[in-house]
């Protein structure tokens, strides 16, 4: 009986797999070959994402801080003033305003302005017309405490200071005057005025920084004053000020409520924290293209590297190396490059953010969003720059690569 010998059939060869730290370290070796070229190309993502990062969270301190700002300052604060008549001319409030808005059962406060057709000068050598932009009014003795503002130096009107001589003035109008401290005299009304305080600036009351205030007694008897209020500043309870509002009009011009304009100053902050990145889209933007011309260069550095290389793709490919593992060793490497890029970017973003805030006394806010945000951006620009020169990789032939002199 013959036997026949069985043959095994031929066992099939299969290319070894590539694990994640295969990956990494395949990818890490080709970048650290080229370490200048390296260094340029990751420096345009870095620019990039660290634009990016920065002009959010520079617009989020700055958000942060107006809205900090609006939690000491509070919303509670209501400001009334005469408009225009039906005629088109100025309208005025009567005299006894500030009284008649004291009735209304929320408010807590109110304190009042009015204009004086008077100038404040360092003496009386400089001509009238050079006002430096300030202002003289008169003051309630209660605008200060309705305003919630601080004295710097000196101290605010009183029951004698407010009947005499005697001038507080804003921010704004100390350093145009050239003051610092009280005791000096400033030309008003054709007669010398002791400087008793200076005022610290007020957020929701600018055109105050920019006035110097006078006695409501003071302002009738030495400045012709005539008595009427042109601004009048009232607070209430935070729950009331819509009901206080809708009232302000008829309680303080009651024939003639139209010709009287209520507001609150904090919606200017409110609008201003609102908008705080309408600029930051168009920076972004800016940021973007940075973003975009560093990707181009991750692309132009790994077309340059395939083609540098062509010996080394053809010698793996002759021992054994896929298509789809040449592919993943030079997609690694694009996405390594522009990680490299935006970590450094995210970190010098991060910084940035950090000491403008700092520069400016802004609480620093760096919105988590916006780092995750930015690495999502690196990962999809290195996978994009890089899918290009890695299927030109992966579809070289071995012979012809290794022939290339």
């Amino acid at each position: 009986m013959i036997r026949r010998s069985r043959r095994s059939a031929p066992e099939r060869l299969s290319p070894a797999r590539l694990g994640g730290r295969d990956v990494v370290r395949v990818g890490v070796t080709g970048l650290r070959a080229r370490p200048t070229r390296v260094l340029l190309s990751a420096l345009g993502i870095a620019i990039g994402i660290a634009t990016m990062i920065a002009v959010i969270g520079i617009s989020a301190s700055s958000k942060e801080q107006l809205l900090r700002q609006l939690d000491t300052l509070g919303t509670n604060l209501l400001t009334v003033k005469p408009g225009n008549t039906v005629f088109g001319e100025d309208a005025k409030m009567p005299e006894t305003a500030v009284d008649m808005v004291r009735r209304i059962g929320p408010v807590r406060t109110v304190g009042a302005t009015g204009a004086a057709d008077a100038t404040v000068r360092r003496t009386d050598r400089i001509p009238e017309a050079v006002t430096g932009g300030i202002t003289v009014q008169a003051a309630t003795g209660e605008l200060l405490a309705t305003l919630d503002g601080r004295v710097r130096t000196g101290s605010w009107l009183n029951a004698a200071t407010e009947r005499h001589p005697a001038v507080v003035l804003g921010s704004a109008a100390a350093e145009r005057l050239g003051l610092d401290g009280t005791g000096a005299q400033v030309w008003m009304g054709g007669r010398w005025f002791t400087v008793v305080g200076i005022l610290e600036p007020l957020a929701l009351a600018p055109e105050i920084d920019r006035s110097a205030l006078v006695g409501w007694p003071a302002a009738e008897r030495y400045l012709g004053f005539d008595g009427h209020p042109t601004m009048l500043y009232e607070r209430s309870a935070d729950a009331s000020v819509e009901s206080v509002g809708d009232v302000l009009a008829r309680t303080v011009n009651p024939e003639n409520p139209e010709e009287i304009d209520v507001s609150r100053p904090s919606d200017a902050l409110e609008a201003k924290a609102a908008a705080a990145g309408a600029f930051t889209n168009l920076l972004l933007g800016l940021g973007a293209v940075a973003l975009l011309v560093g990707g181009v260069g991750v692309a132009n550095t790994m077309v340059i590297s395939v083609l540098e290389r062509r010996r080394e793709i053809g010698l793996r490919r002759s021992l054994g190396a896929t298509r789809g593992q040449v592919r993943v060793q030079f997609l690694s490497e694009s996405l390594l490059l522009s990680i490299l890029g935006g970590v450094a970017g995210a970190v010098v973003g991060a910084l940035a953010t950090v000491a403008f805030a700092a520069y400016r006394d802004w609480p620093p806010v760096v919105p988590l969003w916006a780092l995750g945000g930015g690495v999502a951006a690196t990962l999809a620009i290195g996978t994009i720059a890089g899918i290009y020169p890695a299927m030109r990789a992966a579809r070289m032939s071995p012979t012809v690569a290794l022939t290339v002199t």
